[in-house]
């Protein structure tokens, strides 16, 4: 659906004029906004994450709807409508999108398993969109959501706002005049998870918040009573709803290398994760939820900017990497006290950096060690990330300002693939045989092991996504969702 006002601008600017001089918005292109033109942006999801529309970059702008499934809620929403009181309040995406014919554009600021149905919606309505990370709840729809941005030719950007991190740029450069030669090796870790995971869900009854529309926080996901444990932000343990550790931080913490060394698909993956026996010989068996802790690998095959093939591995729960060689046994690895963090391993040194590629470090043999400071950048990376987004509306799809976006979802959509891949390994190490005794409430006993037929290698075929050693893995590929619900 063409935009209204957008149109209306265009031609304006046209029949204005007496000379047979071409208006600047007309040569921008596709969806060109005049830089002096004030853009009608919504958000989706208007407290947690999404209060982000509050701050500075939005402030130049029309804020004109705000859209959250629970209108009082505690969490933000109600500074949000304190911000922009003369902006419509809607309860329902879909109505607002119905409703607001002059939007250029909307933040998704939702729970994981909800972002893609809104993002497509948006998005084939011809509106551009900034979506959080993880850009979508599982594999299929990330590369649905990019296959949709180019048919619309949107400008998108998804919120790991450390892809505009200087940190990210540096190490570009180290890896570009290939100061550690070839690199072989990646160790990604972080602290995550900091919410409840890898526990059974208590059962209490609960009563819902009464502006809460439960069923619409729901979306996709099949119908269940209201819980505390998953609204306003536990929901991220659990796998109907959130993507876990590696899906909140992934998308922060592997953007500097997979970006920085061209990576794309990865030919396999592999994982293993933490066991919690609350009962002795029993281990809690959970697969609703996300595990404690968890160890993925994933293979690349050498890129455009790296002649080697590539060896990552994420850690989660509190698990780190051992010190490499050219690291001092007294430095902390990534960032401070070693909590989130990536190592780059190369043939002569080591690269390091924190989540968002912020305060990398260059080790060397044979050098002093170089440290490149982001302290200045680093408080104003979510201001820099959407006025990205908002210069490239104004640019125009395809424009020079459109060009310096740095998570388009031509970018993000490949990327996320990679990241969700991760979560795909961990669901299919759970998964057992058609024999499945129980010896108490979701546990299963040690000598059971030998059920767990996901426990291997998986071969990725990234361009057909499938898994192509375990069909079982298959199902994590995409989702089953509700009816009326579909991308």
């Amino acid at each position: 659906m063409k935009n209204k006002r957008r149109s209306f601008l265009k031609k304006s600017a046209i029949a204005g004029t007496g000379f047979f001089i071409v208006p600047r918005n007309v040569l921008g292109g596709n969806g060109y906004i005049s830089p002096s033109d004030q853009l009608n942006i919504a958000a989706i999801g208007a407290g947690g994450k999404g209060n982000d529309i509050t701050h500075d970059w939005a402030s130049a702008e029309r804020v004109i709807a705000l859209c959250d499934v629970h209108p009082d809620g505690s969490h933000g929403v109600t500074d949000s409508r304190k911000t922009y009181p003369n902006a419509n309040f809607y309860v329902d995406f879909r109505e607002m999108l119905d409703n607001e014919k002059d939007l250029d554009a909307v933040t998704i600021s939702t729970p994981d398993h909800t972002h893609a149905v809104i993002a497509s919606n948006a998005m084939n309505r011809g509106l551009h969109v900034y979506v959080q990370k993880p850009l979508t709840h599982n594999i299929e729809e990330a590369r649905v959501l990019t296959k949709i941005a180019a048919k619309n030719k949107v400008v998108t950007q998804m919120g790991n706002q450390g892809g505009s991190s200087t940190g990210v740029v540096k190490i570009q450069e180290w890896v570009d005049k290939k100061l550690i030669g070839k690199i072989h090796k990646i160790y990604a870790w972080t602290n995550r998870p900091v919410w409840p995971q890898g526990f059974d869900m208590e059962s209490n009854e609960e009563e819902k918040p009464a502006n809460l529309n439960w069923d619409l926080w729901l979306g996709p996901a099949a119908s269940t009573k209201y819980t505390s444990q998953l609204h306003p932000f536990n929901w991220r343990g659990w796998w109907d709803y959130g993507t876990g550790a590696l899906g909140d931080m992934g998308c922060h913490i592997l953007d500097a290398p997979y970006k920085t060394l061209g990576l794309h698909y990865p030919t396999d993956v592999e994982c293993s994760v933490g066991q919690v026996f609350q009962k002795a010989w029993n281990m809690n068996f959970i697969p609703a939820g996300c595990p404690a802790s968890s160890i993925v690998t994933l293979n690349f095959d050498k890129t455009a900017k790296n002649d080697s093939k590539i060896e990552l591995v994420w850690m989660d729960g509190g698990l780190r990497p051992s010190h490499p060689e050219f690291i001092p046994a007294d430095d902390f690895l990534g960032e401070k006290n070693s909590t989130n963090g990536v190592l780059m391993i190369g043939e002569t040194g080591v690269i390091s950096c924190g989540v968002y590629g912020l305060g990398p470090k260059l080790y060397r043999k044979g050098h002093e060690t170089i440290e490149f400071s982001t302290d200045d950048h680093a408080k104003s990376l979510d201001h820099v990330h959407h006025m990205e987004w908002i210069n490239g509306i104004k640019g125009g799809y395809g424009s020079d300002e459109y060009k310096k976006i740095t998570a388009p979802f031509e970018y993000a959509g490949p990327f996320t693939e990679t990241v969700l891949m991760g979560n795909l390994a961990i669901r299919s190490y759970m998964s057992m045989g058609k024999d499945k005794p129980r010896y108490a409430p979701n546990t299963y006993s040690t000598s059971e092991y030998s059920k767990f037929v996901g426990r291997k290698k998986l071969l990725w075929d990234g361009d057909n996504m499938k898994i192509t050693n375990f069909d079982e893995a298959n199902k994590y590929v995409g989702r089953t969702r509700r009816p009326g619900w579909n991308l």
